[in-house]
Parts: C-alpha cells; sequence; structure tokens
C-alpha cells in the first residue's frame, strides 16, 4: 500500500511543477485522495459489498469534488490535476500513466447492462472539460482536447479536438509533433492536451518558435563544433532557460486580445459610393 502512495506522489512531481514537497501533495491534493478512496471502494466492489463501496465513495465525492463509480477499474500512476467536477463511470478503464484535469467526464450513453463506458490505454491525456462518451477505446499516448467531445475511438498518439472530436494531428507530423511537446516540457506549457498542431493561434505560434529554437540550436552547435575544430574554445556550457523567461509569452497573448477587443470595439463607417 505504502509503495502505491509513495509512486502516486512521485507521478504528481513528475507532471505539476506547482507540487514543492511531499507533505503538500500528500495533504492538499484531491485527486490523490480521490484515487486513494477508490482503491478502498473497488475491493469492497469486487466483494460485492456494493452499498457500503456506493455510500463511500459519495462520501469521497463530497470530500474531493471528484466522482469515481467503485467499479471503475484504474491502473498505475494515474493523475487526476484539480479534480473538481470529474466523473469516471462505473464500467471505464484506465490505464497505467493517464492525466486528465478538472471537468473531465468519462461517461456512458446508453442504459443497457455491460461496457458502456470508456477505455483509456497507457500516457494519455485528457485537457479540462473534455467529455468521452460511449464504449469507445482511447488509444495509447492520445491526447484529447480541451472541452472536446469524444464519441469515436481515437488512435494511438493522435490528438483529437472539437465537437464532435476529429483527429488534429496527421501523421506525417508525428516526429515533428513529438520533438515540440519534448522542448515544450522543458519550458513549462506541456499541459491541458495542447497540441502543436491545435487550430489555436496561440498553440501554432510556439510550436514555430519552437521549431525556429530548435534549428538555432542545431546551427549552433554545427558552429562550435567547427570553430573547437580550428583551435578554439566556445559553447562548452549553455546557459540554462528560466521558466520567468517566458513571461513574455502570456503578455504577449494580452496585448493580442486588447487589440482584438479594441477592433471590435470601433465603430464601422459606412463606405461612401
Amino acid at each position: 500500500m505504502f509503495k502505491r502512495i509513495r509512486e502516486d506522489i512521485n507521478s504528481v512531481y513528475a507532471r505539476d511543477p506547482a507540487a514543492r514537497n511531499w507533505f503538500e501533495v500528500l495533504t492538499t491534493y484531491p485527486g490523490l485522495h480521490a484515487i486513494w478512496w477508490h482503491r478502498m471502494n473497488h475491493r469492497l466492489w469486487s466483494w460485492r459489498c456494493y452499498w457500503l463501496a456506493r455510500f463511500l465513495s459519495t462520501l469521497a465525492r463530497w470530500f474531493t469534488g471528484i466522482e469515481i463509480h467503485p467499479g471503475a477499474k484504474i491502473g498505475h500512476r494515474f493523475f487526476i490535476d484539480h479534480g473538481m467536477g470529474v466523473v469516471i463511470g462505473e464500467t471505464a478503464e484506465i490505464g497505467d500513466d493517464v492525466t486528465i484535469y478538472h471537468g473531465v467526464t468519462l461517461g456512458g450513453t446508453s442504459w443497457s447492462q455491460g461496457k458502456r463506458h470508456p477505455t483509456l490505454r497507457n500516457g494519455v491525456v485528457i485537457g479540462a472539460g473534455a467529455k468521452v462518451l460511449g464504449p469507445v477505446d482511447v488509444g495509447k499516448n492520445a491526447r484529447i482536447g480541451s472541452n472536446a467531445v469524444v464519441v469515436r475511438d481515437v488512435p494511438a498518439e493522435a490528438t483529437v479536438v472539437g465537437i464532435p472530436a476529429r483527429v488534429a494531428r496527421s501523421p506525417e507530423n508525428a516526429e515533428v509533433s513529438k520533438r515540440r511537446e519534448a522542448m515544450a516540457k522543458q519550458y513549462g506549457f506541456d499541459a491541458y492536451a495542447i497540441s502543436a498542431d491545435n487550430p489555436d493561434p496561440v498553440a501554432t505560434a510556439i510550436g514555430r518558435m519552437l521549431d525556429h529554437v530548435h534549428i538555432l540550436d542545431q546551427k549552433v552547435s554545427d558552429l562550435c563544433c567547427a570553430v573547437n575544430q580550428l583551435g578554439g574554445s566556445v559553447c562548452e556550457e549553455l546557459p540554462e532557460v528560466e521558466l520567468d523567461d517566458m513571461d513574455f509569452l502570456s503578455a504577449g497573448q494580452d496585448a493580442a486580445e486588447r487589440r482584438q477587443q479594441d477592433e471590435k470595439s470601433k465603430p464601422k463607417t459606412k463606405s461612401r459610393e
């Protein structure tokens, strides 16, 4: 039991930069508390103590704001960030290393008995407010954008957005997207299932900036190697990028939004014939 708890806490460190120490994670993360309640309730459910399991799951919902049916099957290192409003149905199945954000629903679309809730494979990320409905299969390492509504199977490694959700990342860009995601994690904004190919102008601009930085890094590295071969001594260490250095991104976004609002507020003049 303590090994699983330690594993859960370490998974929070890996996916939430706001986590500072183990005591804070242990006492202030309702997503973890909901998962620990669920493990006990799921054991009771497997022992056919159905009423007690449902009653304790209701208590867990009151305390955490997260509703997980005792019959749901959840794997290792499952992380619910923020958590308020998350609903996970009875026949839902969740693999290892899955991350979901607040307002996510893993719901059913039928009143019939049997499998009626989603199956999430290993490494799936679901953005805030997304709805995954019915016995759909979400493939390994798939990403579901915020507020998307998924009613069909999602291929592995794909990113889906929209209502109804559609694949936003084409196979030929998979290598580029993986490189962007790896770089994005270093800069601290790889969250909420935002893909480089998401139809969002800010996300698109960030993706292009990452491509530009990647090319510059390669050019500088080649230049340094050439200078060193000629007897010089340069580029031994590159300065690390601090997260505070990325504040200009949010500032630029706020300025762009203000310009858009100003344009909309301007009175429209009729053209003279």
